[in-house]
């Protein structure tokens, strides 16, 4: 055992020594022994704890991997996150006003993808393991909702029925106003009796919706979510941002970036999380890689009433970004990339001279690459707002608004 020092966190959350080594579940200042093996450490013991060091509040921390952080204090994680964001920007020589974090509250996570396992008489259904992929049950997890939490049976069940004893099957399942929509993912072949269980077990559990890799099983009522006055029925396994609280931050930061636009485009629309409450207000034009979502979108915004004119179309935004002439007509842009960003959207945002961009981001290194892009093409960040849905992890989301000087 040898004695080290933590000097700051990885992206990660795993504590960094001065030599370069990672400590899982340590904090900047420590004092710790451990065994190096190659660029980890074990067999940590904390010898000066943090002044920021807690009781997690979950039972299942120290051998649950679905929290990086629950060893820290609120404040000095969303700190940290905030911090995050600053060092991505510094890369690229890029300062603004970097507002305070806001967190999700525990228990608010209104989607999970659970892992599941047969065993030789039942089934382990849970999360994996701290670095393995080990199955755990997590009845106490104190991240997630109370009724993702009580549909571990269900995941069991469904592992009883579907998952080959060799495999593992994984279960996402988002709340709606319906009930449980449930995705199913590496599960046995469709046969007959398959999908009869399958369908009992939909009756049984009470479910919005059951999907098998590409099927829908079971449809016992449409898993509604909702946008603003819009009520929208996602396809299976749709995106869909974590928490509700999280979601309601970056729709408000959207609306008051773009306030002063009369007409918008919407690039990586998804199912319309921005698109449609903005359509209370203003013109919304829609872009989305998935035909599926635009539909859902499309038919939520028939259905509601007081919308203005929402047009769309499903279009790779990778391999043909809306170029300089199709983006002129617009006042503003927002903008929601995948974890990659949207380098060459952005190069064509910055051409178009749209006077104002609000940028969502799941990746401050890509926000700030494409951030780059902006400035250099005379746009100015005038703040960023750091958004933690995913509570006790390391993952980030903010909104940026680029303004044209």
């Amino acid at each position: 055992m040898v004695d080290y020092h933590i000097k700051r966190l990885g992206h990660r959350g795993d504590g960094v020594t001065e030599e370069g080594y990672f400590a899982p579940l340590t904090l900047p200042q420590e004092r710790i022994s451990a065994e190096a093996e190659g660029r980890s450490l074990s067999n940590v013991k904390i010898l000066e704890p943090s002044e920021h060091r807690v009781k997690p509040p979950c039972p299942h921390f120290k051998s649950c991997g679905g929290c990086a952080l629950q060893h820290a204090s609120d404040g000095f994680v969303a700190n940290w996150k905030v911090d995050v964001v600053r060092e991505a920007l510094a890369a690229h020589g890029i300062e603004t006003e970097l507002r305070p974090c806001l967190t999700s509250p525990t228990q608010s996570r209104r989607r999970a993808s659970f892992s599941a396992r047969r065993t030789k008489k039942d089934a382990l259904a849970g999360f994996h393991a701290r670095g393995s992929d080990v199955v755990i049950d997590i009845e106490h997890c104190v991240l997630i909702r109370p009724e993702l939490r009580a549909a571990l049976g269900l995941v069991r069940a469904l592992a009883m029925t579907g998952a080959s004893r060799k495999g593992e099957i994984s279960v996402q399942i988002n709340t709606s106003e319906a009930g449980l929509d449930v995705e199913v993912r590496g599960g046995k072949p469709l046969e007959p009796a398959v999908q009869i269980s399958l369908a009992q077990a939909a009756e049984q559990f009470s479910l919005a919706r059951l999907s098998w890799e590409d099927d829908v099983i079971a449809l016992r009522a449409p898993p509604i979510q909702r946008f603003g006055r819009a009520r929208v029925v996602p396809p299976p396994g749709a995106f869909l941002q974590a928490t509700k609280e999280g979601e309601g931050a970056l729709l408000h930061h959207v609306q008051t970036i773009v306030a002063d636009a009369r007409s918008i485009v919407d690039l990586f629309s998804g199912c319309g999380t921005f698109s449609l409450p903005l359509a209370e207000t203003k013109e919304v034009h829609a872009v989305e890689g998935e035909k599926a979502m635009v539909q859902a979108m499309d038919a939520g915004w028939r259905k509601a009433e007081g919308l203005k004119k929402l047009t769309h179309e499903a279009r790779d935004l990778y391999h043909r970004p809306l170029l300089v002439d199709e983006l002129k007509r617009f006042d503003a842009a927002v903008i929601d990339p995948p974890r990659a960003g949207a380098e060459a959207q952005v190069g064509e945002l910055a051409k178009s001279g749209i006077k104002t961009i609000a940028y969502v981001s799941c990746n401050p290194v890509s926000f700030a690459r494409d951030g780059a892009i902006l400035r250099d093409a005379g746009y100015n960040l005038a703040f960023v707002q750091t958004v933690d849905q995913f509570r006790w992890s390391s993952h980030v989301e903010l909104v940026g608004a680029f303004v044209k000087n």
